[in-house]
């Protein structure tokens, strides 16, 4: 693994380090994390790395173990459901929404292509190369792309707490529930509903794409989900 160099969002970049290898499972669940190995092998010192656990462990991507210290969380599939059934209303909403504006909004409509082709092409470019994380980056982006579209400026940071669990998750879902190129033929399907204008088609396509990630997963899992 490259060193990360000293920068203002060292901190950040730790964080997305770590992330990266939860999501494609070089980390996984159980395994103890030891601040002071990780320092070491990230060359960067010690604080950076406990201000990436904080956020990790917000995240609840990683869990206190007692006098042992942290370890990758297993994946509670219970919580898991909660969040992805909040996620498919408020993604559903955000699509509906969108599809109005754009079909009142020429201008809003072209700029909402352009930025959605470019990251559905960045999305299959990371299946063809099995980039995990740059698929889950990409598979974040497109949603943003529609709270950002959608009109309604709430959605963003209503959403942004299920996102941050989510991240992990999708991680298993795309490395394990289904294959990724049927999740970005989903996209493509809710991309051209919403570029239509057809409300009622993007806002159930969105919806039933959220709640097949979180039955495939929940089908699938594996690691030790809701250990005792």
């Amino acid at each position: 693994m490259m060193l990360i160099q000293t920068a203002p969002a060292l901190a950040e970049q730790v964080h997305k380090t770590i992330l990266d290898e939860i999501c494609e499972g070089r980390l996984m669940p159980g395994t103890h994390l030891k601040q002071e190995e990780l320092a070491a092998r990230l060359g960067v010192s010690r604080q950076p790395v406990q201000q990436a656990m904080a956020l990790l462990k917000a995240d609840g991507l990683v869990e206190e173990v007692g006098k042992r210290g942290l370890r990758v969380s297993h994946l509670d599939v219970d919580l898991m459901h909660h969040h992805y059934e909040v996620r498919a209303l408020l993604d559903g909403l955000a699509a509906r929404l969108c599809a109005r504006r754009l079909a009142k909004d020429e201008a809003a409509r072209k700029t909402f292509e352009q930025r959605a082709r470019a990251i559905l092409a960045a999305g299959s470019n990371a299946v063809t190369e099995n980039d995990v994380p740059e698929m889950i980056r990409q598979d974040e982006a497109l949603h943003r792309l529609f709270y950002e579209a959608c009109g309604n400026p709430l959605l963003p940071a209503t959403a942004e707490p299920h996102w941050r669990f989510l991240r992990r998750v999708m991680g298993d879902v795309l490395r394990k529930a289904e294959p990724p190129r049927d999740i970005w033929h989903q996209h493509q399907a809710i991309v051209d509903a919403a570029l239509a204008g057809n409300k009622k088609r993007a806002e159930k396509l969105m919806r039933k794409h959220a709640i097949r990630a979180a039955d495939l997963l929940a089908t699938h899992t594996d690691d030790g989900a809701n250990p005792s």
